[in-house]
């Protein structure tokens, strides 16, 4: 039973491997381009060393991510499970990546970067291992519970670091670059997951994807430090990231955030958008065999083009914002005017539910996932635009966490309107709609992007 569900054939590895090589390009090709612009003006290059940190973390954390939905299928086939039992599995994880966000936050910064970072990998790497030990719906979403704690750690951490490491007018193009990992794992999961699975069983391919992370620690451990601790760091460089007006270093307890309009926005704009990415994570290598009937062996070329937009996007989106924030605009104008563009490009997926080709139901989910990263990487920056830097990891875990409170909402609702129905309808018209109405609330919330005021609040409460 088990070869039967997992044994299609095992051919289209080098359309597969030129996709990933090509995603790699493009990161790098922004990557060069950055270092060249402004290695003189800095004084050194040492801070996208550490974006590259970021970067390949957040790669990992998708490859780990990413392992399930791919198997979906064929363990639904072997071990019986029914939708309603996916989307609860899918709902396990999204659960306890909210509980993670709006601990880990605050833990991270408590810790600082370096610690909180290396305990999160170390968390979630075993859990990766340990999908290879379930044999049930219900031991798979223990499994998933413990992977959705620990990969919460991730994107606050880097936010953090990002806040730390870089001045604001390079915060989006940073964040962008590390956010396009999250597409690279999309793209090397297809890549490598059916290959191991196919030779070696399911279980291999949860134990060497989630070994991955240990690798990574081992670098993270050598290479990271504070910019003002780190003996690698030019003193030009130093300055440079240091350029932005200084701001104090006392924490910021969580009471304190959620009084601002500020906090709220960026929680909006998670809760709305976030459970569409969560959709695509979980459901696109199912709706591509229900409806096209793509094997575990041809899902791969697929997914990768999807996701290789997806990464394009991420650097694109955040290099938008940066762009016109040189050339003059406001902050306010230069992030909301990216938002727009990105939030007008999801609209057409509607029509991917019933495209009429499988090529052009992946072009339109292309551009999707290309705008959701494009915009993701700006509302990200949203939070170091608005909070100062001890804040940031806190209010990137609130949003995260509004973000995964809607994609357990998604994530069981999808499960079982496709028992029941059968239809992707009313998930895709969801999608289509969701950012531009997010970027709208927004812009009620914030219309200015003004700073929030924390510091002058905590003042006044010392009175």
């Amino acid at each position: 039973m088990a070869e039967n569900a997992f044994e299609k054939s095992n051919k289209t590895k080098s359309l597969a491997e030129t996709g990933a090589e090509e995603s790699a390009a493009s990161a790098t090709g922004v990557f060069a381009e950055t270092l060249s612009e402004n290695t003189a003006r800095s004084g050194g290059n040492f801070r996208w060393v550490i974006c590259a940190l970021l970067f390949f973390a957040t790669t990992i954390n998708y490859v780990d991510r990413q392992v399930l939905g791919i198997l979906a299928t064929p363990l639904q086939k072997e071990l019986g499970w029914s939708e309603a039992d996916y989307g609860f599995i899918a709902t396990a994880f999204t659960g306890a990546y909210a509980v993670g966000l709006l601990v880990v936050g605050r833990l991270m910064d408590w810790l600082g970067t370096r610690k909180g970072f290396s305990l999160a990998i170390i968390f979630w790497s075993v859990a990766a291992m340990g999908h290879a030990l379930a044999r049930s719906a219900f031991g798979f979403g223990v499994a998933r519970f413990a992977l959705g704690l620990g990969e919460a750690g991730n994107f606050p951490a880097s936010i953090k670091t990002v806040a730390e490491w870089f001045p604001k007018k390079e915060r989006a193009l940073a964040t962008g670059i590390f956010n396009s990992g999250s597409n690279v794992g999309a793209i090397v999961a297809p890549l490598v997951v059916p290959l191991i699975a196919l030779n070696y069983g399911w279980q291999w391919a949860f134990i060497l994807t989630g070994a991955v992370g240990f690798i990574w620690l081992i670098f993270w451990l050598l290479l990271y430090q504070k910019p003002e601790e780190h003996p690698r760091l030019s003193k030009s460089e130093l300055a440079y990231i240091q350029s932005d007006p200084a701001e104090p270093t006392t924490k910021i307890a969580w009471a304190r955030l959620f009084p601002h309009r500020q906090t709220w926005a960026f929680a909006a704009g998670k809760f709305f958008t976030d459970p569409i990415w969560w959709f695509f994570l979980f459901w696109l290598p199912k709706f591509l065999n229900e409806t096209y009937g793509l094997s575990l062996s041809q899902i791969g070329l697929p997914l990768i083009v999807i996701y290789l937009s997806a990464d394009v996007g991420s650097i694109g989106g955040g290099w938008l914002s940066s762009f016109l924030i040189k050339r003059g605009w406001s902050i306010n104008a230069g992030r909301k005017t990216a938002m727009l563009v990105c939030a007008l490009c999801v609209v057409p997926i509607i029509f991917a539910v019933n495209a009429s080709s499988l090529w052009l139901a992946v072009g339109l989910i292309s551009l999707a996932t290309a705008a959701h990263q494009g915009w993701s990487a700006n509302l990200f920056t949203l939070v170091s635009d608005m909070f100062p830097r001890r804040a940031v990891g806190s209010v990137v875990g609130i949003g995260g966490f509004a973000g995964s409170i809607s994609g357990m909402l998604i994530a069981t609702i999808t499960g079982l309107l496709l028992q029941y129905t059968g239809s992707y309808v009313p998930i895709f018209f969801v999608a289509a709609t969701a950012y531009l109405f997010a970027l709208l609330v927004i812009h009620l919330l914030v219309p200015r992007l003004e700073p929030a005021k924390v510091d002058e609040a905590a003042a006044i409460e010392n009175l």
